[in-house]
Parts: C-alpha cells; sequence; structure tokens
C-alpha cells in the first residue's frame, strides 16, 4: 500500500521463477516482440517504436530528452511535484531553455498556462499522474493546442490505473514504469514514440545506452537484415512484464480503471471517515496514489513504522516539499483490492487511536 503495490500479479511471479534464456535467444526475442505489442495495447497506441527501457521509470524519462532535446531548445515544463521537478532538471542537463509553468503542490496544471508559456516550444512535457502529490493532470488539451511541439508525457503512475490514450490525446512521447499499475516489480520503463518524433530524434544523443536511434535497430528488424546487438537485456524482468501486461489485458483495460477507481473512492472515503484531510480536491485526485494531511501533534515516521512493523503494511512519506506533510497511500495493480483497502483503514484506525 505504499507509493507502488506490494505484491505483484500471481502470474508476474510465476514468470520471474521461470527459467532463463539468453538475451539473443530466439525464444527471448519472441517474448520481447509480444511485450512490445501488449505494450502497444496499454498505451493505445500504433505507434512502431514501443519498448521496455532497461531501467526504472527515470531512464525512460531521461530517455525521452536525451533523444529529443537539442542545446538552446525551449522547452515547457509542467510542475506541480517532484517529478516536474525532476524533468526540468534533466532538460536542463541537455542544455536547453527550460520554461517553468508551475501550480501548487496538491493542485492541477493549467493546459492553457502550458500552451502559451512560449510561442513555438521544442517540447512540451508534464506529468499525468504526480506521484508525490496524487494529482491527476489533464493531457488531452495539450495534444489538441500543442502546434508544432512534440508532446511528452510521464505515465508511470497512470498507465493501467487511469485512462491513457496516446494516439487519441496527440502524444508524440510517453514514459512510464512497471513498478505502479501494471503490478510488476521495479527494474523497466516502457517507452513509445511517434512517427512524429522520430523524425526529431537527435542523430547523436548524449547518452550511448538510452540511444534510440541504436535502440530501434535492436527492438525492431525494421530493415529486413536482422536485429543489431545493443545491450544485454533483462529477460526476466521484460518475461515479468509480458506477465503483468497480460494480466491486465486479461482482465480488461476498462475493468482495471473501474477497480482502481473503486478502491480509491473506497480508501478516500474511509479516511475522510477517520477525520483525516486529504490534500487535493476530488475532482483532480487519483484513485490509485492518495495524499493525506498528518494530523496535528502525530509523528508521522512512527505512524509509517508502526504500520509495517505491527501490521506488515506499507504508506510512503511525502516527498519533496511536502516531506514531513503528508503520508501517500498507493492502491495500485494487484493491491487496488477492496481487502486491502478494509486492512489498511483498520490498522490505521488503531495505530492513531480513532
Amino acid at each position: 500500500m505504499g507509493p507502488g503495490p506490494s505484491n505483484p500479479y500471481p502470474e508476474v511471479t510465476m514468470a520471474l521463477a521461470g527459467p532463463v534464456v539468453g538475451h539473443l535467444d530466439p525464444q527471448f526475442l519472441e517474448l520481447l516482440d509480444s511485450t512490445n505489442d501488449r505494450l502497444r495495447r496499454v498505451f493505445a497506441t500504433a505507434n512502431g517504436l514501443t519498448l521496455p527501457v532497461s531501467g526504472t521509470g527515470s531512464a525512460g524519462m531521461e530517455a525521452s530528452f536525451v533523444n529529443f532535446v537539442r542545446p538552446g531548445d525551449p522547452v515547457v515544463v509542467g510542475v506541480n511535484g517532484v517529478f516536474g521537478e525532476r524533468m526540468c532538471e534533466v532538460a536542463c542537463r541537455q542544455g536547453a531553455e527550460v520554461v517553468r509553468v508551475d501550480a501548487d503542490w496538491g493542485h492541477p496544471l493549467d493546459p492553457a498556462r502550458l500552451l502559451a508559456a512560449h510561442p513555438s516550444p521544442a517540447i512540451i512535457a508534464v506529468v499525468h499522474a504526480e506521484t508525490s502529490t496524487g494529482v491527476r493532470n489533464e493531457i488531452e488539451p495539450l495534444g489538441r493546442g500543442k502546434g508544432t511541439a512534440l508532446l511528452l508525457v510521464d505515465t508511470v503512475t497512470s498507465l493501467g490505473g487511469i485512462p491513457v490514450a496516446v494516439d487519441d490525446w496527440a502524444v508524440d512521447i510517453a514514459y512510464s514504469g512497471t513498478q505502479k499499475c501494471l503490478g510488476v516489480p521495479p527494474g523497466l520503463s516502457p517507452l513509445t514514440v511517434s512517427d512524429r518524433a522520430l523524425g526529431r530524434l537527435v542523430e547523436r544523443p548524449s547518452s550511448w545506452y538510452l540511444d534510440l536511434n541504436l535502440l530501434a535497430r535492436y527492438v525492431n528488424d525494421s530493415s529486413g537484415g536482422g536485429r543489431v546487438y545493443h545491450h544485454t537485456a533483462p529477460v526476466a524482468m521484460v518475461a515479468a512484464l509480458h506477465a503483468g501486461l497480460g494480466a491486465l489485458l486479461d482482465e480488461g483495460l476498462a475493468a482495471a480503471w473501474e477497480r482502481h477507481a473503486e478502491c480509491g473512492a473506497l480508501l478516500q472515503e474511509g479516511l475522510v471517515d477517520l477525520g483525516l484531510e486529504l490534500l487535493v480536491q476530488a475532482e483532480h485526485r487519483l484513485p490509485q496514489l492518495t495524499t493525506v494531511r498528518v494530523p496535528g501533534g502525530v509523528d508521522e515516521a512512527a505512524v509509517r513504522r508502526d504500520l509495517l512493523g505491527s501490521y506488515g503494511i506499507e504508506i510512503g512519506a511525502g516527498a519533496g516539499q511536502l516531506a514531513g506533510q503528508v503520508w501517500r497511500i498507493g492502491c495500485m495493480g494487484n493491491t487496488a483490492r477492496r481487502r486491502n483497502v478494509f486492512a489498511l483503514l483498520g490498522a490505521l484506525r488503531e495505530v492513531l487511536g480513532r
């Protein structure tokens, strides 16, 4: 019940326990192709370049910037939490002219302000589901109004938990993480890139490891000349992601979104019934990540220790500006079950004496 799930889907555990083949074995390459197809379905895209980057969500973020940002490029970044701040840092390291559009933490970004922040940005970047605050930012208006800019979206905490529609929203670059609503351990960052964005690839990015020019030749045999080896892929993690995506697709995306919505509402109503205050207004809250203000006079770290030590339930601390002020409670992936919500609420009631 922390910022990420406490237990993967059972299918994922079985995949991790299975035999490991070589990273160039035809059996693995077939599995990789199938994984990429499943990612397209979950991202709701037909993008040819869709793959799991070998690294956590931050690797996906960095890949998204190093491959598309040139020195001096104006890059508009929406900032209303830790991961918008991180986008600014990564873009700055690529020499971008970063144009920040800030909103108070716990409040959504205004799409109109983002679109008006620069007359001709190269990129508009925003976090769809801000993990540090539990806020959902609107993406669709940005796709409609982006003009010549590329739209880059962080879907680390949204993919699989709430609707994500890469093609319908005209998103050009999107990355995610495995450990949130996909219900898989951390270690991979699903990434998808539109054909429009591929036309603007940096020819020689600063990162060899994250160079999409090279990765595309490994992931896609589009030239007819066979794949070109790039790096040793994490075979077991790709198998786990394949299994997790399979579990999600077997359930159905709409059903998974509804399950997350139901559990999120149940959790948030229960927290309010305990007399706790939620950080985000209802219309902008994520169902899968809830931020709760720590009551006055309560030792927030002691509460987290008691929940973990006595009940085996882990919740997250506040991050960035909200450190020490909130708890972050994740209810996502396989963990988004009514029984887990009731267990947390009962444990929290006892720990807080309410």
